[in-house]
């Protein structure tokens, strides 16, 4: 594995993400936004956050699995929550964790989490873009 995750001293030790990545690879992949849609471009869980940040998720596991890697090669990810809220923290973990589970990876990454007012499309809730280094 290319990416050691750590929690620095002196930084506060967080539940749901990392604090660093440190890669070790030799190739950069640099993945666009992946939302809730099918391979088809059919619409996944329309006002269901949890259902979108699965789906969101999976799409990130199939890109990079096309190109040799998987979430382990991950070092940083960037989440869009449309109307962020801190309610939406428990649809966002939830989502996050039925997709490790069904997967069977670590989808605790360094993360950054910004809220927006849209996305590209009106039934879109959620967008995650990653980062990844593979050998």
């Amino acid at each position: 594995m290319s990416i050691e995750l750590i929690d620095p001293p002196g930084l506060p030790t967080p539940v749901m993400y990392r604090q660093m990545a440190v890669a070790s690879g030799s190739r950069t992949v640099h993945l666009s936004g992946q939302v809730a849609r099918t391979a088809d471009g059919e619409p996944v869980g329309t006002g269901d956050l949890a259902a979108q940040v699965e789906q969101a998720y999976r799409n990130v596991a199939t890109a990079l699995a096309a190109v040799g890697g998987s979430f382990d090669d991950i070092a940083k990810l960037t989440v869009y929550v449309v109307d962020w809220a801190p309610e939406k923290l428990a649809d966002l973990g939830a989502g996050a964790a039925r997709v490790a589970e069904s997967l069977g990876v670590d989808v605790v990454k360094p993360v950054t989490l910004l809220g927006v007012t849209a996305l590209g499309e009106p039934d879109l809730l959620v967008e995650v873009e990653a980062i990844a280094v593979l050998d």
